[in-house]
């Protein structure tokens, strides 16, 4: 099963098992990552699942054959707090075999990419 490090305001790395199909979101809000509120229920709707994507999975996290994100999350991420290029809305990060070992942090978190 593939898995994700959540990287915390506190700096604390969190490595969880991420079923494939689910989103990154989803994954969050099943181990009561309280940093990802989601409450929209990932309808693209808000910015309450924002995260920072590391840098070596950018790519591999944007929707197959697409080069950016989605018009519609830009919108949304607009609303975020503390936007920064690697900003994503997690619950359009779906889960897959390739992103075993994905890297994200939260909000607040205090990372150097």
């Amino acid at each position: 099963m593939p898995k994700i490090t959540f990287i915390r305001k506190s700096g604390e790395s969190l490595e969880i098992n991420a079923p494939v199909g689910l989103s990154v979101m989803e994954v969050a809000q099943k181990h009561d990552i309280a940093e990802i509120e989601g409450a929209c229920g990932g309808s693209l709707a808000c910015a309450t699942c924002h995260v920072y994507v590391h840098p070596d999975w950018w790519d591999k996290c944007l929707p197959d054959g697409e080069d950016a994100v989605s018009e519609e999350e830009e919108d949304m991420l607009d609303l975020a707090f503390d936007l920064r290029k690697q900003s994503r809305l997690s619950c359009q990060i779906i889960m897959s075999e390739e992103l075993d070992g994905l890297v994200v942090a939260l909000p607040g978190a205090k990372v150097d990419w």
